[in-house]
């Protein structure tokens, strides 16, 4: 069990370390978007399709991480599987059609819990644009 939870959290600070990497690059490129924003309400909208679109690539790459694992140890029967078990693992929606051998449970559990708090950093990022987005448009505009 000990060497299933080592693999597990090796393969959540992978996550964190792709999210990390993800959200510093769309950090970066965010800020320098949001400076110049014009207050056009398509402008806008773009800004937070791509922020969305961005964030959504990073989850789908996160679950392919594990995913990877899931196939490559036998763990689903094929890699699409593995996929399909992931992201609804990742995400929570736990349907049950796929399960796990009974000796990976556990880290079926701890992806749930990686997305979790992956998703939760995407929540509070996204807030955080719109914040930012929403204190240009308030600047009183310099004539």
């Amino acid at each position: 069990m000990l060497t299933k939870l080592l693999i597990a959290w090796s393969l959540t600070a992978l996550c964190v370390i792709v999210h990390a990497i993800g959200m510093t690059t769309v950090l970066r490129w965010a800020r320098n978007a949001t400076a110049r924003l014009d207050v056009r309400f398509w402008s806008s909208t773009w800004l937070l399709i791509r922020t969305a679109g961005w964030i959504i690539l990073l989850h789908l790459v996160e679950i392919a991480v594990w995913a990877f694992f899931y196939a490559w140890d036998h763990g689903m029967p094929d890699l699409q599987s593995a996929l399909y078990f992931s992201a609804v693992t990742y995400t929570t929606t736990g349907y049950g059609d796929l399960v796990l051998p009974n000796e990976w449970r556990l880290v079926g559990g701890v992806e749930a819990l990686t997305g979790i708090l992956m998703c939760g950093w995407s929540a509070a990022f996204f807030f955080t644009v719109v914040t930012r987005m929403n204190e240009t448009r308030s600047k009183p505009t310099q004539t």
